[in-house]
């Protein structure tokens, strides 16, 4: 290699990009949500990102009932599973309350960190994910997003309605129930 195009070589590669495989991968994805958002709306980006969070909500489900060797996960055993799995992808979920009508959480961190902000439609990855898993083993969900760092909230809120009652009725949120065995 001659040594002009050595020395451009090197140098690219000792600059430090702040790039590294999970970065650009979550920038991808929020971009997209964006590109998304901008193109057709973002009923319809916060649509298209829901299909995926259903998906995920399910395989990881799945997962954890192995993990917990139970054909359904208990209350407490759906509210660990949900804080560990947004933990492993480095967000900061905890649980506020927790009883046999709710489960409400806060986060302080997005796994998609500040690339989030201006996307709300990303936040459709966090209802669908908990409200899949929820309503798998609760047999039903109703996630409400009340804060949201997409929205430019310094944390974020969710509240996980488990029982359909007048309280979850009068809330704003997408509903999940059991399906498949």
């Amino acid at each position: 290699m001659p040594d002009k195009e050595r020395e451009a070589l090197d140098r690219a590669q000792a600059a430090d990009l702040g790039l590294d495989p999970d970065s650009y991968l979550r920038s991808l994805v929020t971009d997209l949500a964006g590109v998304l958002q901008d193109v057709v709306g973002l009923q319809e980006a916060s649509g298209f990102i829901s299909i995926v969070g259903q998906r995920i909500g399910d395989e990881f489900s799945q997962k954890y009932r192995t993990v917990f060797g139970t054909d359904a996960l208990s209350r407490p055993q759906v509210a660990a599973a949900l804080v560990d799995l947004k933990r492993r992808v480095e967000g900061q979920f905890y649980v506020i309350e927790q009883g046999d009508s709710k489960i409400v959480f806060g986060n302080r961190a997005c796994p998609f960190g500040d690339k989030v902000i201006g996307r709300p439609s990303m936040c459709m990855m966090t209802s669908n994910v908990f409200g899949a898993l929820a309503a798998r083993n609760l047999g039903y969900a109703k996630v409400e997003i009340q804060k949201a760092i997409a929205d430019g909230d310094p944390e974020c809120r969710v509240v996980v309605h488990l029982t359909l009652s007048g309280e979850s009725d009068d809330t704003p949120g997408r509903e999940y129930f059991r399906t498949g065995a």
